[in-house]
């Protein structure tokens, strides 16, 4: 897909969900509904660029969400740490935790890159929930109740003002995909893609995988830290509960609906699957089955995504 194309489909997406607080900002139940979207964009988009355009099966995303969560959390907590720096910090903090779990897996590849990265997830919970989890001030099981919200210029950013925090969220939100969407259209986009089709010709050519595998570990790990801590500072708690394979489990739905390795087809996928379901909330227990069936036709009937199918008919039409 094009660079123009990619801007459009971004900048109709937010400018729609930045026109929707006028008519609904006095509904807070729609109000988390959208703020979810934006924080679950950036965590599925980071996801896609690392598997869809890298071709590396990372299983940890998830777990970098929770690392840059907790970290904020704790800076602020047991350090005093302006919740806007904090955020910050965590995102450094994890993009340096992205490069170490990258490190072992340039010497593998596929499933076993998955199982390594995987490992990561499962080890976390039960890291937080332990003695050194409790030393580092994760508040073990209990997880972490008094994060303090975003303060800027004495203007505090929560649930009590949540169409300003809407809004502070979109903009972080719009920041970290449009700079996914720069990263692929530029060189290193091409060296992942590169990398991807073919490893041992990208490296003939001069494409040092060594750097450009640590490159897409670090940023994704630092963009899905930097949300993390939003989310972690707009709830005020934080549960190891996250690290559950539900959430694991509608990320990668959030990709497949709107087409892995199609951005921005993660962004739009996110805002699908969060609407999706909401709405289906009422079935209960029977939601996830429902959710589960629907994606069973849709990735059959849309081998490609949501994006995929429609990009692929754009590209059809200027070819004719």
């Amino acid at each position: 897909m094009q660079l123009k194309q990619m801007a459009a489909i971004i900048g109709i997406s937010y400018g729609i969900l930045a026109i929707l607080p006028v008519f609904l900002g006095d509904v807070p139940y729609i109000m988390n509904i959208l703020i979810m979207c934006l924080i679950w964009a950036v965590v599925a988009s980071s996801w896609d660029v690392i598997m869809g355009f890298a071709g590396i099966f990372s299983f940890g995303q998830v777990a970098f969400f929770v690392i840059g969560a907790y970290c904020s959390a704790i800076l602020s907590i047991q350090y005093g740490i302006t919740p806007a720096f904090s955020i910050v910090l965590s995102g450094i903090f994890t993009a340096g935790m992205g490069v170490l779990v990258g490190l072992p897996c340039l010497k593998l590849a596929g499933p076993y890159v998955a199982l390594v990265t995987f490992g990561v997830h499962m080890a976390l919970q039960p890291l937080l929930k332990g003695e050194i989890g409790i030393a580092l001030g994760s508040g073990g099981a209990a997880g972490l109740l008094t994060i303090p919200p975003i303060s800027i210029l004495g203007y505090t950013f929560g649930t009590d003002n949540i169409v300003p925090t809407f809004y502070l969220i979109l903009l972080i939100s719009l920041a970290c995909v449009t700079t996914i969407m720069v990263m692929i259209k530029s060189y290193w986009g091409l060296a992942f893609l590169a990398l991807k089709d073919s490893e041992p010709f990208s490296m003939s050519l001069g494409i040092s995988a060594f750097k450009y595998k640590l490159m897409v570990f670090a940023l994704t790990s630092f963009l899905t830290g930097i949300i993390g801590g939003v989310y972690g500072h707009f709830y005020g708690v934080l549960s190891v509960r996250m690290l559950d394979l539900d959430l694991f489990s509608i990320l990668m739905i959030m990709i497949l609906v709107g087409g892995l390795g199609h951005f921005p087809g993660a962004v739009i996928g996110s805002f699908l699957v969060v609407a999706a379901s909401e709405l289906m909330s009422p079935l209960g227990v029977y939601r996830a089955v429902t959710m589960g069936a629907m994606v069973v036709i849709l990735v059959l009937a849309l081998p490609e995504g949501v994006v995929g199918f429609f990009s692929k008919r754009i590209n059809q039409a200027e070819k004719a």
